[in-house]
């Protein structure tokens, strides 16, 4: 589409935010913006995606917007954040590796220099800026969202944490670490993790409500990463219903997604992860304990939903609904991490934690779904959180907003976190500057989305577009429908894989072989995008202070 056609329909989209809210908020306001971000939510849990949990909130906004078949994050939860929030690949905007901080470019364990945070920018530009949950971005002073653009704020600063109190899941911080507006602060005694954080976000919609200024709000939600807990209220309706087992769950759900449209007819079930135990090898009372698991899991997911509706209940209260785009996806696929025996983190949790069948889902419990119910989170695809396959990457998204059209449709298009920067400056009225505050900053690697929003039917990414990531050794890159793959370690280019996700959206054929031209063309992609985006990998010498975010040795 010729860049005048986009023009146009570009400025009927923002003509048609200011024409639907007249009524409601100043004519000439630009859109605010609502972004959620559920933590560890995997790609079949939805209701509208075609998941068992019930999520109406959720449902609805699938129904007024669009779901996101293909949307893509990263493996991991930090390196998820870095990119969103900066428009840029993970080396680019400082998270190389969430696990490392160290001196050298691109590992520096905060979002860098070399990027322009989106709530700074935005809030240069008029916006009031808020955020609630979890930052994962570094616990320095510098790095604190107060310090990134964010106005009003109360975050956890690590990667998970208790939902119910200060009391720590990692040894090295046995109290959680909080802050509000870039002071420590403290939890308060018995507030649940996800109802707390939405009461903040409105709590600070409200403070600036008339002003009329518009906002960016930031809903970091750590629902429903582990611990699993819930209260009884939430999970008890899902009590027996995952009784038949983790495998079955994983066979009724790509069922349901093809028949909700998310993935083609023919999709199939990739073989399950080597460390998923077979349902009925287990013991009566470890399928018990299993089932219950997955109840939790589910509770989580209920309760989230619910304030996700108590969100958009304010908004339409306060008259500001129908100018807010609303957008909501995961930080990755599935979580599959099961500290609790673990050798680094077990006896920390075992001594301050339980894992016992009547204590699941209490404030004193540690659980995690682990592996087995994580695959049927990502069911068709290969794997889950921590891995470069679509399992660990294709996530959810939904976004919903005035403007918006078709409404309640699937987009099965190629996207990722790097997309949405560019969607909210153009939203905004924004041009991505190419200094800030005196230095040179690197340009924006992703594009708007608002074609896709107003019915273009073009893609937003031709075929020669490039994506790719490096974390930790494992390593992706994209470009059309076909994917280098990589999850051995240690990293070794003879390691890639080749696959043709149009024909093969589970990574199971292999076909560096059978298209050995196109596999050296996406070597050569990947050698150009490595050099670029700084790939490395930091050592002693190199770094100062080399250490993990959570504490771990190096080699852990």
């Amino acid at each position: 589409m010729n860049d005048q056609i986009r023009l146009i329909l570009i400025f009927a989209f923002i003509g048609i935010l200011l024409f639907s809210c007249q009524k409601e908020t100043t004519p000439t306001n630009p859109p605010n913006i609502l972004l959620i971000m559920a933590d560890d939510l995997g790609y079949a849990d939805m209701g509208s995606f075609g998941g068992d949990i019930s999520t109406p909130n959720l449902d609805q906004l699938a129904k007024e917007g669009i779901r996101f078949s293909r949307f893509h994050t990263a493996p991991f939860c930090a390196v998820s954040r870095a990119m969103m929030l900066s428009g840029n690949f993970n080396h680019v905007a400082g998270m190389g590796s969430q696990d490392l901080v160290t001196g050298v470019p691109g590992y520096e364990g905060q979002l860098s220099d070399r990027i322009v945070p989106v709530p700074e920018l935005l809030r240069s530009a008029g916006y009031h800026t808020y955020m609630a949950g979890k930052w994962h971005l570094g616990t320095s002073a510098e790095a604190n969202p107060a310090n990134k653009g964010f106005e009003r704020s109360f975050v956890t600063l690590e990667g998970g944490a208790n939902h119910y109190s200060e009391r720590g899941i990692f040894p090295d911080v046995p109290v959680s670490i909080y802050t509000e507006n870039g002071e420590k602060t403290d939890w308060p005694d018995g507030a649940y993790s996800t109802d707390f954080y939405t009461d903040k976000l409105i709590s600070f919609m409200n403070a600036d409500h008339e002003d009329g200024q518009p906002f960016f709000v930031f809903a970091a939600y750590t629902s429903p990463h582990w611990p699993l807990q819930v209260d009884s209220t939430f999970w008890k309706k899902y009590e027996g219903r995952y009784d038949s087992g983790y495998e079955v769950l994983r066979e009724k759900r790509l069922e349901s997604l093809k028949k909700a449209g998310m993935i083609p007819s023919g999709a199939q079930s990739p073989p399950l992860h080597p460390l998923v135990k077979p349902w009925d090898t287990l013991t009566p009372e470890e399928q018990k304990k299993e089932a219950r698991k997955m109840e939790l899991y589910a509770g989580m997911v209920d309760n989230l939903d619910y304030n996700i509706g108590r969100l958009i209940s304010h908004l339409k209260e306060t008259g500001q609904f129908k100018n807010t785009m609303i957008v909501f996806l995961s930080d990755n696929g599935a979580a599959a991490e099961d500290f609790y025996y673990t050798d680094y983190f077990g006896p920390f949790l075992q001594e301050n934690y339980s894992d016992a069948y009547n204590d699941m889902g209490k404030e004193n419990s540690f659980i995690s779904y682990g592996p087995q119910w994580a695959e049927a989170g990502t069911s068709p695809f290969n794997y889950f959180k921590g891995y470069t396959t679509e399992g660990g990457m294709n996530a959810p998204m939904i976004i919903s907003g005035p403007g918006i059209s078709p409404q309640n449709q699937i987009n099965n298009q190629f996207l990722s976190l790097l997309d949405l920067a560019p969607t909210f400056y153009e939203l905004a009225g924004i041009i991505y500057p190419k200094t800030w505050r005196g230095e040179e900053i690197t340009g924006l690697a992703g594009s708007s989305l608002l074609p896709a929003l107003t019915g273009d039917p073009d893609p937003i990414h031709d075929s020669t577009y490039v994506f790719g990531l490096e974390h930790r050794g494992d390593a992706m890159l994209r470009k059309g429908n076909w994917k280098l793959l990589n999850t051995e370690k240690p990293f070794d280019l003879n390691n890639f894989e080749l696959y043709n996700l149009e024909k093969d959206l589970s990574e199971q054929q292999d076909l560096k072989e059978v298209n050995p031209e196109k596999y050296q063309e996406l070597l050569l992609e990947w050698e150009k995008f490595s050099q670029q985006i700084g790939i490395r990998t930091p050592t002693p010498k190199q770094g100062e202070n080399l250490m993990m975010n959570d504490g771990r040795p190096r080699n852990e």
